[in-house]
């Protein structure tokens, strides 16, 4: 069985989905829509950058999204695509929802500005942060961000669980600092900050979650023509009465990915597809299951080769 996986924010880079783009009238489309529905180019700026055009997170969450299903469609001119589920990481929890049929891509488009509007404005920039911490357990990090929170009164807590070896912190600088501090005499290998404007899956969130809860809620979900693998509970889900709460409990909640994974096996998957800019979700697949066969659709060259591979 076949998994498609649907990458996050950080993935962007100049020049993405400009290939297939050019190749592919149904990725043009997908382009074209977004550009519409958001009243602006989005299309130019994954074209031709610059780099600081992208990096805004409101800006960063649709461009992604958009190059993605973009990408998808292009494929499935190819090739029969016919996933058993859908899974994305964080960001790419909403096209996993385009990709399933339960969300329209103007209405994923304007939600994800939104939300990226939304957690930029949560914390003032330079008081949150982010970083990977190498090398330990879960349970290793997760004991360290309670005994700094506790130690200091700062916000610090788990937001991404990409692998076994590899759980992303969040919270306030401090706090982050703090708990890094201790993941390493604990036995972690290695901290590293992560470049990013705001410490996302954590408390401090709450305003952004507070602020898209209305406009999900206005949002025209339908049921998934596929189950959708969600991020908070890692539970494979079929139902659209669920999603507005879901989504809305992921901007705070930390991204479960490494379970996600671990449910896609037990429940049969033996292929997984990154569909979408960049390869980090396979590389953490390969962290958490190397019995999973993994390939990349990232460019129109990638694209053929899948496509022979489906076939």
């Amino acid at each position: 069985m076949l998994a498609l996986l649907f990458p996050g924010q950080g993935s962007q880079e100049v020049g993405m989905g400009r290939d297939v783009a050019e190749a592919s009238p149904a990725a043009r489309r997908v382009f074209e829509e977004a550009d519409e529905a958001l009243g602006f180019s989005l299309s130019q700026m994954c074209f031709e950058g610059p780099e600081e055009v992208l990096r805004p997170t409101e800006i960063q969450q649709p461009a992604v999204l958009a190059t993605s299903i973009a990408l998808l469609r292009a494929l499935e001119e190819r090739a029969a695509v016919a996933p058993a589920f859908v899974l994305g990481h964080s960001l790419g929890e909403y096209t996993a929802l385009v990709a399933a049929g339960a969300l329209g891509l103007a209405d994923a488009v304007s939600l994800v500005h939104a939300r990226g509007r939304f957690m930029q404005e949560a914390v003032a920039e330079g008081q949150g942060a982010m970083a990977a911490v190498l090398g330990a357990a879960p349970d290793v990090v997760e004991g360290a961000c309670r005994d700094a929170a506790e130690a200091t009164g700062e916000v610090v807590a788990p937001a991404n669980y990409n692998g076994p070896a590899q759980t992303v912190v969040a919270g306030t600088a401090a706090g982050v600092a703090q708990a890094g501090e201790l993941a390493k005499e604990r036995g972690a290998r290695r901290v590293t900050p992560l470049p990013v404007s705001a410490p996302f899956h954590c408390a401090l969130m709450q305003p952004a979650a507070d602020k898209l809860a209305p406009e999900l809620a206005r949002t025209a979900f339908r049921d998934p023509a596929v189950p959708v693998v969600h991020n908070v509970d890692a539970s494979p889900g079929d139902a659209s009465g669920r999603l507005a709460d879901l989504l809305t409990r992921q901007v705070t909640a930390p991204v479960r990915f490494t379970e996600c994974v671990e449910r896609l096996a037990a429940d049969g998957t033996r292929r997984v597809l990154e569909v979408g800019p960049g390869r980090v979700l396979c590389g953490l697949v390969a962290r958490i299951d190397r019995g999973l066969e993994r390939m990349n659709a990232g460019s129109l060259a990638e694209l053929d080769e899948v496509a022979q591979a489906l076939a």
